[in-house]
């Protein structure tokens, strides 16, 4: 409580209710530990991740079967590449398969999210739902799972504002099976620290922490920093301000597309970090934004760096096929 006087004077709210609930929790944890030899039979006894697909057939492999409970998962990508339109094709399949999925958005309006997700389930594209509101109206009649969408401005909601709106949703009987943020760098931290980076890595270990708590899976997505706005393939030393965010994450993948890429509804994914199985691989994808339409094709994933060099290679015959074309003007 003395703690807490000095807290109020700056205002610190979501610190003064961590600093109390900390204190509350003190002497209630009664576990003392794994036994190595008295608990035994524990560890072998089978434990259900229950994961939740991510509508990609090849990254379920991956990951074996999607994102699991108590998971934290990251979406890598520049501004505009279409971070927000993936983190709703994944909730999209989860409410597709039966789940309750809560999406806060912090830069976008619930209205405009929701809109999304009426694109992506249904197929039509978002010039045209206004047109089709009775048809879409039918189509989502049949779907087993439900979604909310929580609106806040950006940087005005922390994770603590989060777990407070999910607890209110517990009491009203409604049990959260995917949470979506979109996107974690726009949270406010709990904790004011003077580095930005250290703001960031605060906050994705929260993230992972009340994943683990809720026991059930989080996605979320990442700015790259300048190097990977015309990147072919972004690896995680294009994120941004903050590399350390990226170690308490159990599942990432980037979502590169150049300017000619989003003319021709291209793109690729690059696996960048996976607890559950293999990773480093990159796998060619089909987006297109008009109707959230995300597709992972089925071609065998190359590496990153095979990737890369076949990207310097045709940046090498295009410039050698300029060449000609200016020596034959010449001529």
């Amino acid at each position: 409580m003395v703690k807490c006087v000095g807290l109020i004077k700056t205002s610190s709210y979501d610190e003064i209710s961590k600093t109390i609930n900390d204190a509350l929790l003190l002497g209630s944890d009664n576990d003392y530990g794994y036994d190595y030899m008295l608990d035994f039979e524990k560890r072998f006894e089978l434990r259900a991740r229950s994961p939740i697909t991510t509508g990609w057939d090849q990254l379920d492999v991956l990951c074996r079967g999607g994102l699991g409970s108590g998971e934290l998962g990251v979406c890598i990508a520049p501004t505009g590449a279409g971070k927000s339109m993936a983190l709703v094709h994944l909730g999209a399949q989860a409410v597709l398969s039966g789940k309750t999925v809560v999406h806060y958005t912090l830069e976008l309006a619930d209205t405009v999210v929701a809109t999304r997700y009426d694109s992506c389930i249904t197929g039509i594209n978002l010039d045209n739902t206004m047109a089709n509101k009775d048809k879409i109206y039918d189509a989502l009649q049949d779907l087993e799972g439900r979604l909310i969408v929580k609106e806040y401005p950006t940087k005005s909601a922390s994770t603590r504002t989060i777990q407070t709106h999910l607890e209110k949703l517990r009491r009203r009987g409604i049990e959260v099976g995917m949470i979506i943020v979109d996107y974690a760098d726009l949270l406010r931290p709990v904790d004011k620290q003077k580095e930005k980076r250290n703001e960031l890595e605060s906050i994705y270990e929260e993230l992972r922490g009340l994943a683990q708590m809720l026991e059930c899976p989080i996605w979320t997505a990442s700015q790259t920093n300048r190097s990977g706005l015309n990147a072919e393939v972004i690896t995680m030393e294009s994120i941004s301000e903050a590399f350390n965010k990226c170690f308490v994450a159990d599942f990432i993948f980037s979502l590169s597309r150049t300017v000619e890429d989003k003319v021709n509804n291209e793109g690729r994914i690059f696996i960048a970090k996976n607890r559950n199985g293999p990773d480093g691989l990159v796998y060619p994808v089909y987006m297109d934004t008009r109707n959230v339409k995300i597709k992972v094709l089925s071609s065998t994933g190359i590496s990153a760096n095979e990737a890369t060099a076949n990207s310097v290679k045709q940046q090498a015959e295009s410039l050698r096929e300029k060449y000609k074309k200016f020596r034959n003007t010449k001529k």
